[in-house]
């Protein structure tokens, strides 16, 4: 007898959802999912769902889960979304979609196991526009367990360990989606703002040339970071500053910010270098 042919059968191929650079744009609190996505430890921020969906239930979107987990359905049956997790399938705002399209699935007391969800629904179909967020930095994980009579060893051990990498953050009242945070013994403030990339890095540079980029004598402008589609500007401490010193500042460096974007005047050489010195001084976060 002949040699049998095998068949290699290969594995269906999830079409992917194309590239957002502005993976939260059009969303209430934009730049606070940006800033509880990639640099605040312990937080958690509420929004309503579209009254299409027909639920009562409600959505808790958290930096961190126990293990990193996409989300789980708590015992109340409120969803509870996981922001910083380990996978990323190609559109954070569909993953987090279709976190929420399962949670409204499971029953109460479940967690939310995410794979690959292909093309769908993404957080811009599921949210009520019109709702407003509701950011609540916490000082750790402890929150973990509210409204658990008798949480696990394991959840325990979880928030310890969880705990121990907290950095004490602040979110300013006057502003929208600055957090002042302390690092070691350095303190920063990273605000995320919502303007177009290039617009906004002209108008800091027009502050800067005029000496009017620091939010107080030993608060100054060091870079920025750049985090779905936005820039993230960041001041550095010189001396240590509370963050509740910074409302004031900040209220009123948002006014010159305001100005400068509504000036269309060509740059001048000093204000070109001073572009240049911010472009470069600009990182990433994927």
């Amino acid at each position: 007898m002949g040699k049998r042919s095998r068949r290699r059968v290969k594995p269906e191929k999830v079409e992917r959802m194309p590239f957002r650079a502005r993976t939260f744009e059009g969303l209430p609190g934009e730049c606070d999912l940006v800033a509880l996505r990639e640099f605040v430890p312990a937080a958690t921020a509420t929004l309503g769902l579209r009254k299409e969906l027909d639920t009562d239930r409600s959505v808790r979107f958290v930096t961190l889960l126990p293990s990193a987990s996409a989300g789980l359905v708590r015992p109340d049956g409120e969803i509870w979304v996981g922001l910083q997790v380990q996978h990323n399938f190609g559109d954070v705002s569909r993953d987090l979609a279709a976190v929420i399209q399962q949670g409204l699935e499971i029953p109460a007391g479940t967690e939310i196991v995410l794979t690959d969800p292909g093309v769908g629904e993404r957080l811009q179909d599921v949210i009520d526009p019109d709702s407003e967020i509701a950011v609540d930095v916490q000082e750790g994980f402890d929150f973990w367990t509210a409204g658990i009579d008798d949480p696990t060893g394991d959840v325990a051990a979880a928030i310890e360990q969880a705990n121990e990498i907290v950095s004490p953050t602040v979110r300013l009242e006057e502003v929208d989606a600055a957090y002042w945070t302390q690092l070691g013994e350095r303190q920063f403030l990273r605000w995320v703002m919502p303007y177009e990339e290039d617009a906004l890095l002209t108008a800091l540079a027009r502050l800067r040339a005029a000496g009017e980029d620091r939010l107080g004598e030993h608060v100054r402008l060091i870079g920025s970071f750049r985090a779905h589609g936005l820039l993230v500007p960041v001041w550095d401490m010189e001396e240590p500053t509370p963050a509740v010193e910074l409302e004031g500042p900040a209220a009123a460096f948002e006014g010159r910010l305001k100005e400068a974007l509504a000036d269309s005047t060509p740059l001048t050489t000093e204000q070109r270098g001073a572009r240049n010195g911010l472009a470069n001084r600009q990182i990433t976060v994927r």
